[in-house]
């Protein structure tokens, strides 16, 4: 078997673009989420390594003086890092010809043609899960032989193999605990509302929520729940809490871990034994009696995507849940003790300014305890993309163009009561109507009067908040200038 790199690419200064991203962007914050993806592969993967550059300060030179010991390349890309990572993979072939680059991630399953088109220095992509087709590519094997991928052939014709069976039964993939000890530095990895340090991994792929805007289900994970059984991952929890001791927090980042109940309350109450704290995506749909079952056996904290204060924009886009439905579930978890991190987003159709009032409002009613504000993010292959095309509400012609040059998030929709400059613009206002309130000042201070380390963390993120703050008006006066 060759020599694999599973790699995610150098790219914008404290770019979270790896394969565990919901986002691929520059967060207000250092934030970076783990590359589970990628890890996956190359825990199925003899003789492999996973590099991981942007957390740990790897440059494009380190980079190519690590690749150009492998025979197999495999990138992690996306549609805003395309670009970019095409440059990384034509620097890598230009110091050894031979080296064989495949792409994946949601963006090749969705445009497999036009991926490969976008660089020749790109020999294959891998469709949907690319688990195993990467563990075939490192074996050598011929491309045409390989399901689920796409690659040129001798002749330069792109050729689109059968498409490869999605993996039932999640238990036969390995655990990717050894991948993350051996190759990444997990004091590098920091997401804002979690302990660190943090450890994320997925108990399960797919979702059977419809949100429009959400790309993992509508790409590679599906809308079925296929899942770990709970044995299986208490095992490996226990066996990271081993070889892991300074960890402070495990969040599963299942795109809705709560959306089969029954076997989310046995995980619990298999980890409850372990004494560790964990996190979890969930749905604002939970009593409080689960709630409060999961608290009692570890949980610290729900990431709860709200997204909208406007019942008319979470039936457009699928939401699932009403905005009465999140009021209870946030007072069930204000009364149980669980701790929410809020996300919402700006943007979603049809936004005008008095919708975006309405959510800054509805946040505030919330409470959380701290919150995530992005922007509509349409990438190719979800519902919310094929309808902005139809109405017209892309800014641009090149609808993959959703960062800014210093990769921030850039406003990509508009509608007829809401332009692109006031939902951008609105970004920085919501952050400040939410946390220049007493409220949360006194929360915040409150976690870093108990903790030394949280103190120092905290300065740093303030630094930085403020800082990526000033830069979005920077962004928002230069497009406007340009316009």
């Amino acid at each position: 078997m060759s020599r694999t790199l599973y790699l995610s690419p150098p790219s914008f200064d404290g770019f979270d673009g790896g394969a565990g991203a919901r986002y691929q962007a520059r967060r207000e914050v250092t934030s970076f989420w783990y590359p589970t993806w990628l890890a996956q592969p190359a825990a199925l993967t003899p003789n492999s390594r996973l590099l991981d550059c942007p957390p740990h300060d790897i440059n494009l030179a380190q980079c190519l003086a690590i690749a150009k010991d492998f025979q197999h390349v495999i990138i992690n890309t996306s549609t805003p890092s395309l670009k970019n990572d095409c440059r990384v993979a034509e620097a890598i072939k230009a110091q050894r010809p031979d080296t064989k680059i495949g792409f994946v991630g949601a963006h090749t399953m969705v445009l497999p043609a036009e991926t490969l088109k976008a660089s020749p220095a790109i020999d294959w992509v891998g469709r949907k899960e690319f688990d195993f087709t990467c563990k075939e590519v490192a074996e050598d094997r011929e491309l045409s032989t390989i399901a689920g991928l796409s690659f040129k052939n001798r002749d330069g014709k792109i050729v689109h193999n059968p498409e490869r069976e999605m993996i039932s039964d999640m238990d036969t993939l390995p655990w990717v605990a050894d991948v993350y000890k051996r190759d990444l530095d997990i004091e590098k990895y920091f997401i804002g509302y979690l302990q660190h340090p943090y450890i994320s991994m997925y108990t399960g792929r797919g979702c059977p929520a419809q949100c429009s805007f959400c790309l993992w289900p509508q790409t590679i994970g599906g809308h079925k729940y296929r899942v770990r059984s709970p044995q299986n991952v208490a095992d490996e929890m226990a066996y990271m809490k081993k070889i892991f001791p300074q960890v402070r927090e495990f969040f599963f980042d299942d795109d809705t871990f709560t959306a089969n109940l029954p076997r989310a309350r046995e995980i619990a109450r298999k980890l409850g034994p372990l004494g560790v704290d964990w996190s979890c995506n969930s749905r604002a749909n939970l009593d409080y009696d689960t709630i409060k079952s999961f608290k009692d056996n570890g949980l610290r904290l729900f990431l709860v995507g709200y997204e909208s204060g406007n019942d008319d924009i979470l039936a457009r886009i699928k939401k699932g849940v009403t905005m009465d439905e999140m009021r209870r579930f946030t007072k069930s978890c204000h009364q149980a003790g669980v701790v929410i991190h809020g996300t919402f987003i700006l943007g979603l159709p049809v936004e005008t300014r008095e919708t975006i009032e309405r959510t800054i409002n509805f946040a505030k009613e919330l409470d959380v305890f701290s919150l995530q504000v992005s922007l509509a993010a349409p990438y190719p292959g979800t519902e919310l993309f094929e309808q902005a095309k139809l109405n017209g509400w892309f800014v641009k012609k090149d609808k993959g163009d959703i960062l800014h040059a210093d990769g921030l998030q850039q406003s990509t929709l508009a509608y007829p009561e809401a332009t692109k400059e006031e939902i951008f613009e609105a970004v920085d206002r919501f952050y400040r109507a939410y946390y220049l309130r007493p409220k949360p000042i006194l929360r915040i201070i409150k976690t870093m009067l108990e903790d030394k380390d949280v103190l120092v963390r905290r300065c740093r993120e303030g630094y930085e908040f403020f800082k990526s703050l000033n830069q979005r008006k920077h962004d928002l006066a230069a497009a406007r200038a340009a316009a």
